[in-house]
């Protein structure tokens, strides 16, 4: 569904992916981690198209996407859940989902993703009418994902969707991560919190200094000598 192939992008000067290579198939979640500034986010900006491409391939559905604008790729079905959340703090939680379907493929289908979103987070259904900047940050966070599901996503990443939460939290979204590809929604997840990513992850890539310097099974990795002292601290 997605392969990137060799792909190389700058900040700047400054080399910040070096030859970056992996895949997504139909039906997984495969997540890539690694340190601050390992060029994780970097890679999830470059496939939505947000920062552009030094060399390289990328192939989302057998299409070229590399070149191509972030509204572009969106329309296509490639949705990015940024860090941070970023969501339109002085709108109500339900313009915050109408955003979501703002591209022309997933308007149509606009009340069925009402439906979809407010079942898998009912506080969301109790909290519509609310500013969204005035949410908890477990709340915003379910709010961000949930707008992305609104786009009807073909391959929804996530940036960080653990990033400030606390640990009841953290698990609870990590279990709708869960439901959501079970339900039939690839996902490529960024994600420090390593032992989360890799126990929900079918594989996973490491990623060190803008390079991909290890892969395999999620399960795999989490036994891996190198990840659990570099990420487990064991």
């Amino acid at each position: 569904m997605l392969r990137i192939h060799k792909l190389h992008a700058y900040y700047g000067d400054i080399h910040v992916l070096k030859e970056v290579s992996f895949e997504v198939d139909e039906g997984e979640i495969i997540s890539i981690i690694g340190a601050n500034g390992a060029g994780k986010t970097t890679t999830i900006n470059v496939l939505s198209g947000l920062l552009r491409v030094a060399s390289g391939e990328v192939h989302f559905s057998g299409e070229r996407i590399e070149h191509l604008p972030p509204h572009r790729i969106a329309e296509r079905g490639l949705i990015h859940v940024p860090e941070g959340r970023q969501l339109f703090s002085s709108l109500t939680v339900f313009e915050n989902l109408e955003m979501g379907s703002y591209p022309s493929r997933s308007r149509a289908q606009s009340a069925q993703s009402f439906e979809k979103v407010f079942k898998l987070f009912p506080i969301l259904m109790d909290r519509r009418q609310q500013l969204a900047g005035s949410l908890s940050g477990g709340e915003q966070q379910m709010l961000a994902i949930a707008r992305g599901l609104m786009a009807c996503p073909t391959l929804l990443m996530l940036d960080e969707p653990s990033l400030g939460l606390a640990p009841l939290i953290v698990g609870t979204i990590f279990q709708t991560i869960r439901e959501i590809n079970v339900s039939g929604t690839p996902i490529l997840l960024v994600e420090q919190n390593v032992f989360h990513a890799l126990s929900l992850s079918h594989r996973g890539y490491v990623m060190e200094s803008g390079e991909i310097v290890m892969e395999g099974k999620g399960e795999e990795l989490l036994t891996n000598n190198h990840v659990k002292t570099a990420y487990l601290g064991v």
